[in-house]
């Protein structure tokens, strides 16, 4: 039997592997922290977090391989990995998904659970729509809508809620035709970047200011702010050197910033 100074000690092991999991996504080490989430990603609520992660590291290793190429299977076929990492990520979506759903049908007011399933959700719309270039994902899409929505709507000040609504904004404003951004409940891109500028300096654990801080850069640099962007990328270049697309956009962009 378990003790509770065990059971404590084995809790503290948990939250610090998952800090260093985010420190190595941060960093963009995703083979490093794509098999430290392995670990973690249990299939029960404990483990939720973890395999939240673990999703967004597979669908950033994939995306880095694939994203921004126009023949999304002509870029595939070459990636020796990306067909198991594909399969890995619909495996830890559904199964996510279930430990989610059947806690709110059991506590419905427990808002870090909906999170958790609205920003899985989204992962999987992410790498759908945005990298695979599949139109399909709807319904994970309103799940993640719902799901945030009702988060913010019981805590407005969630940060990481905020930060994953706004990325609905934009990306439904920018990706979407006109016709289906009204079918998908309509975006707006101005609002979007106006939520991650308005949360990213907000006092927050470390890897959430992270989260928001990569979020706002993107943004950046997807509008052409290439000077705002550079500012972005000096700052969380501080805090994860080791993260080589932002050094890589600081080589070729700040010596052409002047301030």
């Amino acid at each position: 039997m378990m003790t509770a100074a065990f059971v404590l000690a084995l809790s503290t092991a948990s939250v610090s592997d998952l800090d260093e999991a985010h420190r190595l996504f941060y960093n963009g080490r995703y083979d490093a922290a794509d098999a430290l989430t392995l670990a973690l990603c249990t299939g029960d609520l404990e483990g939720l977090a973890a395999c939240e992660l673990r999703s967004s590291t597979l669908l950033f290793q994939i995306k880095r391989v694939i994203g921004g190429q126009r023949d999304k299977d002509k870029a595939l076929k070459p990636c020796s990995r990306c067909a198991e990492w594909i399969a890995a990520f619909k495996a830890v979506t559904l199964s996510a998904q279930r430990v989610a759903r059947a806690r709110l049908q059991a506590a419905p007011e427990d808002s870090d659970t909906r999170f958790l399933l609205g920003k899985i959700d989204l992962n999987y719309v992410w790498l759908q729509l945005g990298v695979l270039g599949h139109k399909t994902g709807w319904s994970e899409y309103w799940e993640a809508r719902k799901s945030l929505d009702a988060v913010l709507k019981q805590d407005p000040d969630n940060v990481r809620a905020r930060v994953a609504r706004a990325w609905v904004d934009y990306i439904v404003d920018t990706q979407m035709a006109r016709g289906t951004k009204w079918v998908l409940g309509g975006g707006n891109k101005k609002r979007g970047l106006a939520a991650v500028r308005d949360v990213v300096e907000l006092d927050a654990d470390p890897f959430v200011r992270a989260e928001a801080g990569f979020a706002l850069w993107d943004m950046q640099v997807r509008e052409g702010e290439t000077a705002l962007a550079v500012d972005t990328a000096r700052a969380l270049a501080r805090d994860f050197p080791e993260n080589e697309e932002l050094q890589k956009f600081l080589a070729a962009h700040e010596r052409n910033v002047s301030h």
